[in-house]
């Protein structure tokens, strides 16, 4: 079996364990921004940050082994894939998302947000719509 197949296999997991994470912390944040206890502002707090830091490295891993199997398609290929350039500034831009997430974890960590939680509602339908982008680049191809 061609260890390309098991480069895959592991860039597709730990992308849906990213997802997980990354579709679930913005709702904590929804739930946080509603909140007028400290107690329970406390807790979410923690949620959050273990949350963030818990998706991370499956972010990281993610992007390495995205890299690899690039790497190892090679550049011809890399070159006539279009959908992979599209692809891949739609990747840019949840990995800019993710980021952000850190932004807003620290906002929330110094009491500064000020968002609403319809913001977070909005905020949180982002990764759900380049995952859907994302995963028809990747199977259909179109270009």
């Amino acid at each position: 079996m061609s260890w390309i197949l098991w480069v895959k296999a592991l860039h597709i997991a730990f992308m849906v364990a990213w997802f997980a994470g990354i579709f679930y912390l913005p709702r904590l944040f929804v739930y946080h921004a509603m909140n007028n206890h400290t107690a329970v502002d406390e807790q979410f707090k923690v949620m959050e940050r273990k949350l963030l830091y818990f998706v991370t490295p499956f972010a990281l891993l993610t992007l390495i082994l995205g890299l690899l199997l690039i790497y190892a398609y090679g550049s011809a290929w890399f070159a006539a894939s279009g959908w992979m350039h599209t692809k891949l500034l739609l990747v840019t831009l949840l990995y800019a998302y993710h980021g952000y997430c850190f932004k807003l974890l620290a906002d929330f960590k110094h009491n500064r947000n000020r968002r609403s939680h319809r913001f977070y509602r909005v905020f949180n339908e982002v990764p759900v719509l380049i995952l859907f982008a994302v995963v028809i680049l990747a199977v259909v191809k179109p270009y």
